[in-house]
């Protein structure tokens, strides 16, 4: 299949992963955020600064965040990527992470200050799933922390896409769970904030998407300068 976007370190493929993803050889790591199952409509996101964000409108027309499709399309995806590959980290949400494969580990990224509203009350605690082998330990290279309080500002609220994901964070999580110069799969690409961080971090990637509006802002952000955030948690 022809990549919609291809450089020295990141593949994009537009179009459905559950057609896409058999075809693809065998990678480092699979490290996704697939949508949580929320029923996302709307978004007012309030961060540390004099400015709130709101995101509204087209961008949740092209984006299904429906319990049924995270079980008739997410978890099915994940299944195989699971069985194809030996490591993943998944950033699931809290509501429906029980109906993922059971992890070899769970982390987290905490925000005291919350991030949603849950039957309990505010939600401070976004679940990582972790399957496989940690690369650190594997490697005899010792252990490392499987978590990381939220940091801020979040720059995520720059990108047209629902749940655009903090650099960041995800610079952290790529570090966290593959090793420089490995390969990582990102199966829901989403905003292509994945590829970017493996980009920075020396990593190769590949992104699946199925909206084509998100391959195109993905494929502006990885054609573009890449931007030296920090690699948090080196």
């Amino acid at each position: 299949m022809k990549p919609y976007y291809q450089d020295s370190a990141c593949t994009i493929y537009h179009g459905d992963c559950q057609e896409i993803l058999p075809t693809l050889p065998k990678v480092d790591l699979v490290l996704t955020d697939p949508p949580y199952g929320v029923g996302l409509s709307g978004k007012v996101a309030k961060h540390r600064g004099k400015n709130n964000t709101k995101k509204r409108g087209d961008s949740y027309t092209r984006f299904d965040d429906s319990p049924e499709y995270i079980r008739e399309v997410v978890l099915p995806v994940i299944r195989a990527a699971l069985f194809i590959h030996q490591r993943a980290a998944l950033t699931p949400g809290a509501r429906l992470m029980w109906e993922y494969p059971k992890p070899d580990d769970i982390g987290c990224f905490f925000s005291a200050a919350g991030t949603g509203l849950a039957k309990w009350g505010f939600c401070c605690f976004q679940p990582i799933l972790f399957y496989g082998k940690c690369p650190y330990l594997a490697m005899g290279r010792g252990s490392r922390p499987n978590s990381l309080g939220q940091t801020y500002p979040n720059d995520a609220n720059r990108i047209d896409h629902p749940c655009a994901k903090p650099m960041a964070q995800w610079k952290w999580l790529v570090n966290r769970a593959s090793l420089e110069g490995g390969t990582i799969l990102d199966p829901f690409m989403g905003s292509g904030t994945t590829l970017v961080a493996a980009k920075n971090l020396g990593r190769k990637a590949i992104g699946i998407e199925i909206e084509e509006k998100y391959c195109e802002i993905a494929a502006k952000r990885l054609a573009q300068e890449v931007l030296n955030f920090g690699a948090v948690g080196e």
